[in-house]
Formats: structure tokens, C-alpha cells, sequence
């Protein structure tokens, strides 16, 4: 009768082992290098919401002094006025910055002009008397002047490669 071989070695050979760490180390670096670019994402996202929130809590202002928009241009200290969110706070944890800017006159840096640069995430103008004509609806231009009684256009920084957002009161 013939013997069986009873001896069976069980285990992964070294290729396996290599082609496995492979794989494993292609998805790991498309995680690492896809995760910024998401966070970034994120972060401009609730920079839209934080702009949203202001150009409602502007609206609402606006409302309760009697459709007088010149009212929310003699606030003396915007921060004062905490509209932009609950902690006046930018996704990156620094301190949201809030100018209120004047185009009546045209004398507004962020009035007619094509793309003015917003120094950083934190920095957020309020602009009367203007909106986000010419521009596609959160745009990357600056705000227009626009002759309305109860125009605004709020603008600001995102970071994602887009550079700025404008979302108008109308």
C-alpha cells in the first residue's frame, strides 16, 4: 500500500505577502493624499453656512430697523453684532472678522470691480447697496453696486481653490 503524505505546509508564500502590503499601501497613500482636499471641502462648506446664517441675520436686521439698510452701516463695532454664527468663529478656529462696507457712494473697495482678494477665511464683508450681479450664484467676484434700497452682498474667502464667495440679499 502506498503512504500518504500527511506532511501539508500551510502559509502564504512570499509573493502573496508582498502583493498584499502592495494594495494595502496604494489605498493608504490615495486616503492620504484625497483627505486635505475633503477637509478643505468641509471647511468651504461651512463657510457657505456661516454666510448664509449673516446674510439672513443682515436680512433680519435690516427688517427690524424698518427696511433703513444705512442703520446697519452706523454699527459701530460689527463683531458686536455676532451674526455671523453661534461661536463667531471660521471652520479653522480663528475669529471670524466682519467689515461692513458702503457702495452708495461707490467709494467701497469691493464695489465694480472684477475679484478683489479677502486677506484670509476669517475676514467677511457685509457691502450695502451692492450684489453678486455677473456673477454665478456664490461666484467668485467681488459684489456690484446696485442702486436698491435694501441690497447686500455678503463676501468672503474659501479656500478650496475657488477663492471667494458672494451670495447676495436678492
Amino acid at each position: 500500500m502506498a503512504k500518504q503524505n500527511t506532511n501539508t505546509k500551510q502559509g502564504f508564500t512570499i509573493i502573496e505577502v508582498v502583493l498584499v502590503l502592495a494594495i494595502a499601501g496604494l489605498i493608504f497613500l490615495m486616503v492620504f493624499i484625497a483627505w486635505p482636499a475633503l477637509q478643505r471641502s468641509q471647511r468651504d462648506t461651512q463657510r457657505r453656512n456661516d454666510y448664509s446664517m449673516l446674510s439672513t441675520a443682515v436680512s433680519n436686521y435690516i427688517t427690524n430697523n424698518g427696511g433703513k439698510i444705512e442703520k446697519l452701516a452706523s454699527v459701530s463695532n460689527p463683531d458686536e453684532t455676532k451674526f455671523i454664527n453661534e461661536d463667531g468663529k471660521d471652520p479653522n478656529g480663528k475669529a471670524y472678522t466682519m467689515t461692513i462696507e458702503n457702495c452708495k457712494g461707490g467709494s467701497s473697495t469691493h464695489c465694480n470691480t472684477s475679484n478683489v482678494a479677502v486677506p484670509d477665511e476669517s475676514t467677511v464683508y457685509v457691502v450695502i447697496y451692492a450684489d453678486c450681479t455677473g456673477t454665478s450664484k456664490g461666484g467668485g467676484a467681488a459684489p456690484k453696486k446696485n442702486v436698491s434700497s435694501r441690497a447686500f452682498a455678503v463676501y468672503g474667502y474659501l479656500e478650496g481653490g475657488t477663492g471667494t464667495f458672494c451670495s447676495a440679499s436678492q
